[in-house]
């Protein structure tokens, strides 16, 4: 029981911690799904989704992320996607409000612009890795009642340091 309450506390203590790393000039490297199944709309009931997505914090809390995708909802419906996001990263409990616009073109013949609204929380495992859970909605420019969905997913991201690359991470853990 010791350890239990142990491990709590130092969990604790790190993810406060970690809130320092909302810094101007870091990189992020991103993947994210819905693989649960917990996306839904109208036209395509539920699907899966997987996404890979990078940015730049240009300013302390402020954070510029690329993003592309592929949706599978069935055989006859398959799209992928490529959008521009921007993020607000709350530093004192690690929520971040995010929005953005993405160009999505599907079979058969399918091509939209949605606004892409979220709500997150940044979830620290150490200083750069973290867990990102949230709720999003896709909002779409073609066909709102259609093509609107709504959702929860969960991304896996690394924050990198500022001036350092990733292979300076490599040489780091060799040196030791």
């Amino acid at each position: 029981m010791k350890k239990i309450v142990l491990t709590f506390i130092f969990t604790l203590v790190g993810m406060s911690s970690a809130f320092a790393q909302f810094e101007k000039g870091k990189w992020y490297l991103g993947a994210t799904t819905n693989a649960a199944g917990l996306s839904y709309n109208k036209n395509e009931k539920v699907g899966l989704n997987f996404g890979i997505n990078g940015g730049y914090m240009f300013e302390e809390a402020w954070m510029l992320i690329a993003d592309i995708g592929f949706d599978y909802r069935h055989k006859d419906l398959q799209s992928l996607y490529a959008g521009m996001k921007c993020r607000y990263l709350i530093e004192q409990n690690g929520l971040f409000l995010q929005g953005g616009a993405k160009y999505v073109h599907g079979a058969p013949n399918y091509n939209d612009l949605m606004v892409t609204p979220e709500l997150g929380y940044c979830f620290f495992l150490n200083h750069h890795l973290t867990i990102e859970p949230s709720l999003y909605c896709d909002i779409s420019t073609n066909n709102f009642s259609e093509y609107t969905k709504a959702g929860v997913k969960i991304g896996l991201a690394w924050y990198f340091e500022n001036n350092k690359k990733p292979s300076d991470y490599v040489k780091r853990r060799r040196t030791k």
